[in-house]
């Protein structure tokens, strides 16, 4: 679960599978036929004769991947429906695991925690993957392809020539500033950060520090990033981690140096029937998760949300620009 997905009310998955035929009502359907000319994912794999269904939940940086993997998996060969744009974390699950739709990208942390119902978070990235991924296959036959390095968790957010300034680089360094200089260390929090165990009163605990009151305005979660950019009313700030305006904005986000916001690395996850069937799905999907990094999601999203730019549009760009696909 990324932070943009947290801000909504969890409901159960039983209500979310009841809900599944709406969401694919209010999602983006597309079954576009256009070809799309093979890069270097379609060199040694074929999905001729592959009939696929992507799916994605309603956030951008998620439409870009749904665009992302249905064009993908159309340079090799597959025919492909989009259901880009589903409302929510559970009803884009039980969408997959009814078989309304093939794959989607799902975050590790929302696994773990919402889906196979674990209150307690695995805070190494690699221990979360592999125990998520094996855990629902042999429960769901959900299959996890390899995860990306981006990790669209909660951070802390400070403009470059701030951190510059105030000599800070990482969560220990920020306690340190609060601690001696809280003018200073001022933040701006959304609401759900500023109550969250695993936001602000828990960041708080685990770096020994408190904000004084003063110096603590709270305010929409969107707002905090030109909050931050302007130094007004804050120096510091939450944000999800991969949301584009980090980059366009020249912010940069503090090191979790005692790791401990938990980690949502998005992976494709795909029912197993479907992998067996097309088992180069795998190769074709793993390679792209491996070039998705912090940045190059902050870019992607960053493209969409501050540039006004359509998010299938940026998704072919992007894989055209790395050699993915043709063109």
């Amino acid at each position: 679960m990324n932070p943009l997905v947290r801000r909504r009310p969890v409901r159960g998955l039983a209500a979310a599978a009841g809900l599944v035929a709406l969401a694919l009502t209010t999602g983006c359907l597309s079954d576009d036929a256009t070809e799309v000319e093979g890069g270097s994912l379609a060199e040694g794999v074929s999905l001729e004769g592959a009939s696929l269904t992507v799916g994605s939940k309603e956030f951008t940086e998620q439409l870009i991947l749904c665009h992302i993997t249905s064009l993908a998996l159309r340079s090799a060969g597959a025919e492909v429906t989009e259901q880009c744009g589903l409302q929510g974390s559970n009803a884009t699950r039980a969408a997959l695991t009814s078989g309304d739709i093939d794959v989607y990208w799902e975050y590790t942390g929302t696994a773990w925690i919402n889906f196979l119902q674990h209150t307690d978070p695995i805070n190494d990235a690699e221990e979360l993957y592999q125990a998520t991924a094996e855990e629902d296959l042999a429960k769901n036959q959900i299959r996890w392809l390899d995860p990306a390095p981006a990790n669209n968790t909660y951070a802390v957010i400070v403009k470059r020539t701030t951190a510059e300034e105030l000599g800070v680089e990482t969560l220990s360094d920020y306690a340190n500033l609060v601690n001696t200089d809280p003018a200073n260390g001022s933040f701006c929090t959304g609401n759900e950060f500023a109550s969250r165990n695993d936001g602000l009163p828990g960041l708080q605990e685990a770096y020994g520090f408190e904000i004084p009151r003063a110096h603590l305005a709270t305010l929409a979660d969107g707002a905090i990033y030109n909050a931050v950019a302007n130094n007004n009313p804050c120096n510091f700030g939450m944000a999800a981690a991969t949301d584009g305006r980090i980059r366009a904005l020249d912010l940069i986000t503090l090191d979790d140096d005692k790791q401990f916001f938990p980690v949502y690395n998005p992976a494709p996850t795909i029912r197993n029937e479907v992998y067996e069937a097309h088992p180069d799905i795998a190769q074709i999907l793993n390679t792209i998760a491996a070039a998705l990094t912090d940045e190059a999601l902050q870019e992607l999203n960053g493209r969409v949300d501050i540039d006004g730019e359509e998010p299938v549009d940026v998704a072919e760009d992007w894989l055209k620009s790395q050699g993915f696909i043709g063109g």
